[in-house]
């Protein structure tokens, strides 16, 4: 099956794991969504990942979800740049999330990072998403 959207499908797949209070999600496996996984992990929203191979020989990542007093940690998962409307930031106009409560994930030209450290670095981008 064809995959337009493979971090729509992300936080759809964590969401849907979430309402169902499960501990591990499995997703297929691509650089940008490990990337996308490296940010939500350094920032505390998951427990961590790690890359699996299904029994037909795809490869998956398996993602450890966390909870905090039986509520799950990521309230709301937002996808902000979609394939038919790409969102652009520069470095001045980077959104703040819940007033800095959460953060926006971007991709630029030096990787994919949190809103806070593309501010720091001097860096603007594509909006992929938001986390609270």
């Amino acid at each position: 099956m064809v995959m337009n959207d493979p971090i729509g499908d992300l936080l759809a797949r964590i969401r849907n794991a979430q309402m169902r209070k499960r501990d591990e999600v499995i997703t297929p496996a691509s650089k940008l969504r490990a990337w996308v996984l490296d940010v939500l992990q350094s920032e505390g929203f998951i427990r961590g990942y790690k890359s699996i191979e299904s029994d037909d020989g795809k490869n998956n990542i398996q993602i450890n979800l966390k909870y905090f007093d039986g509520e799950p940690v990521i309230k709301e998962l937002k996808r902000i740049s979609t394939p038919g409307r790409r969102v652009y930031t520069n470095v001045k106009n980077i959104p703040k999330v819940r007033q800095g409560l959460g953060i926006a994930i971007i991709s630029t030209p030096k990787g994919v990072m949190s809103d806070s450290k593309a501010r720091a670095t001097n860096v603007g981008g594509e909006i992929l998403c938001t986390v609270f």
